[in-house]
């Protein structure tokens, strides 16, 4: 058994080569071998988002707090708000943040496969995110 104690691990400023706006990364979990999910809690100031981007082996969010939106490539941007869980199947091409009016945080667990947990890709330009 392992403890990680709250405000252990020390948080992050989201990258900007990742992120457009403030976001910040909490860690809660990391993978220990054998396992490969890891997750943590991410905090969206309002306007804020990812850029477009895919997990080898899918990822989960729990909205815990906020109004946020999602989308995945060729679909609409669909609001999600605390409660919600979303799933993007192995692959899926997506982003997610807050709403252009309100933060969003929410839990992102995922695995990784060969080491890798996530493939970035373009950012998400405005005309994108209006759709919200």
């Amino acid at each position: 058994m392992h403890i990680t104690r709250s405000g252990s691990t020390p948080s992050v400023k989201g990258p900007a080569d990742w992120f457009t706006g403030t976001v910040r990364i909490d860690p809660l979990f990391g993978a220990t071998d054998p396992a490969r999910t890891a997750g943590n809690t991410v905090t969206f100031e309002p306007g804020a988002r990812t850029a477009w981007h895919t997990h080898p082996l899918g990822q989960t969010l729990i909205v815990t707090f906020g109004l946020g939106w999602v989308q995945r490539e060729g679909g609409p941007v669909e609001e999600i708000r605390p409660g919600d869980v979303v799933w993007f199947k192995p692959g899926e091409k997506h982003w997610h943040g807050a709403s252009a009016t309100n933060a969003m945080i929410h839990i992102a667990i995922q695995e990784a496969l060969d080491g890798k947990a996530v493939e970035w890709m373009e950012k998400v330009s405005d005309a994108e995110y209006r759709k919200g």
